[in-house]
């Protein structure tokens, strides 16, 4: 029944999301157009612009124009995969073609940019220099954290602390940015803003954390590789916690491969396989699990509303998710 509730939700709320992107991308140079719609029509769960429309909800916002600027967060969001793709070298997002693939690099990473000025433009209509703060926060703090990983990459000397900073940039941030911006528009006390901030943040840093764990679940499931962290030379939890497991003579050959790119696909599968038998996978998600729990007492500290229950579904979701 919770499921399904929150399911209803997401569904009532995704058309006059979709409506609302498509209404500020419209105005976006046709060079551009193409693009954006490549990324943006590759589907995606919305979760960011959904968090932004259910915090105003909770805390009193009942206009229409919130839609106009929750959709700004996910056209953040999808420049930072436009760019990402790129730096990665991508074949594929969500089942389709990366868009570099299609397109061109340069004409990917400046439609991202041009995405991004577009989303900055419209928060700025509002007239609100905390809500124009707000989503420059979560640019900057997304940005820094996509370049700490790309400085980490392939360490296995990688602290937790690390660990949690590259995530708490590259995911976590932008969905407390999120709730922030919600409280905001609905005009919200500073203990309700920072309340929804901290559930944001703590839903983000579970999510990317369970994300991890999933990385290394069959790839049936998941419809993705397995294994892509390790080839890729991310040190996440599941993978931390399976290099200490080893032997001082694997946990070296490991730590040479790891660090020189050397992990194939067979050798991923193997260290895949590994993590599952192990529950390394599982007490990731214990860590996950911390976060939320985290989550829910910052929900606990906003209005008894019924968009807060819509909230902790929401961290139910994360917390169970298996794709």
């Amino acid at each position: 029944m919770a499921a399904l509730i929150l399911k209803t939700r997401l569904a009532a709320e995704l058309a006059p999301i979709n409506k609302a992107l498509d209404d500020a991308c419209e105005a976006l140079p046709a060079p551009v157009l193409p693009i954006v719609r490549h990324i943006l029509n590759a589907g995606g769960k919305r979760l960011r612009p959904f968090l932004t429309i259910c915090t105003a909800r909770l805390l009193g916002h009942d206009r229409d124009d919130i839609y106009g600027l929750a959709v700004t967060m996910e056209m953040l969001h999808a420049a930072t995969l436009l760019h990402d793709d790129v730096l990665d070298n991508a074949v594929s997002r969500r089942g389709q073609p990366a868009a570099h693939t299609v397109f061109n690099a340069a004409s990917v990473i400046l439609a991202g940019d041009a995405l991004l000025a577009r989303a900055n433009a419209i928060v700025a209509q509002f007239g609100n220099p905390a809500l124009s703060q707000c989503f420059s926060e979560a640019t900057s703090r997304t940005a820094a954290g996509e370049i700490l990983e790309i400085s980490c990459m392939r360490r296995v000397d990688l602290s937790e602390a690390e660990y949690l900073q590259i995530a708490h940039g590259k995911t976590a941030c932008l969905l407390g940015e999120s709730c922030r911006l919600g409280a905001l528009r609905a005009n919200a006390s500073p203990g309700e803003v920072r309340a929804a901030y901290d559930f944001g943040l703590n839903l983000g840093l579970a999510f990317q954390i369970v994300d991890d764990a999933l990385d290394f679940a069959p790839g049936e499931q998941t419809g993705k590789p397995t294994g892509g962290d390790a080839r890729e030379g991310k040190l996440t939890p599941p993978l931390r916690l399976y290099r200490q497991s080893l032997g001082h003579a694997e946990r070296e050959a490991f730590d040479r491969a790891f660090a020189n790119g050397t992990i194939d696909e067979q050798m991923a599968g193997e260290i895949a396989k590994s993590i599952r038998e192990k529950g390394f996978d599982h007490a990731a998600r214990q860590i996950a699990g911390e976060y939320l729990q985290k989550a829910r007492d910052a929900a606990g500290r906003l209005p008894d509303r019924p968009e807060r229950k819509i909230l902790l579904l929401m961290a139910d979701y994360v917390g169970a998710r298996e794709k």
